[in-house]
């Protein structure tokens, strides 16, 4: 069985990303390392800087996830400081900026980048586009999750019970289902290779 560490000290996500690869020969460790936040435009930027701080104090293979919501209406706030955005004024204060936006569209974004040690990492992007709601709903999931609705669902991603398991798509939070397709040039021993064809719809970037 592969061994894979993902970085993260977020329970929500390491409990996703077991989810993910139950079925797949892999035993996915969490590895609470954490990372500087840095002031960027990107997620790419954060995932690629985190990469690079934790490649200089961990000699394994390791993934790890930078995530954020983009609310149209709101010139894409709070897109990269979604973590921090949350912890001060949190989804009432998110509400309290949309209370009167007619225009409620958004979208999650998440990155997840693949490293070993001394390599560059391969870089993964997923998009779920959805809608905010007018209240908090449900209170599964973490972080956003009951201020969004995915496009053509009517629950939260907080009321939605084993979402992992509900759909045959594996729809889930951060990845669309419209990417199919994934990158055959990556490595056919990369663990994460074995994820996006699990998922089918991780799309490694250029």
């Amino acid at each position: 069985m592969k061994q894979l560490y993902f970085i993260t000290g977020n329970m929500g996500k390491f409990s996703e990303i077991q989810e993910r690869v139950k079925t797949l020969d892999i035993k996915v460790i969490q590895k609470d390392l954490g990372y500087p936040e840095i002031q960027v435009e990107t997620l790419e930027e954060v995932a690629q800087y985190g990469v690079n701080h934790i490649q200089k104090q961990f000699n394994e293979s390791f993934i790890l996830e930078d995530a954020g919501l983009f609310i149209d209406d709101l010139n894409g706030f709070p897109g990269v400081y979604s973590k921090y955005v949350f912890s001060t004024i949190g989804l009432a204060g998110i509400l309290k900026l949309m209370e009167k936006k007619t225009i409620r569209s958004a979208a999650f974004r998440s990155v997840y980048a693949y490293a070993e040690p001394n390599k560059k990492p391969i870089l993964f992007i997923g998009e779920c586009k959805g809608t905010i709601t007018t209240k908090e709903k449900g209170t599964g999931g973490f972080g956003y999750d009951p201020i969004f609705i995915p496009d053509n669902k009517s629950l939260t991603f907080a009321e939605m019970v084993g979402r992992f398991l509900a759909f045959s798509t594996n729809f889930s939070r951060g990845f669309s289902i419209r990417r199919t397709r994934t990158n055959p040039a990556i490595e056919a021993n990369n663990p994460i290779k074995a994820v996006a064809q699990k998922t089918g719809f991780l799309k490694p970037m250029p």
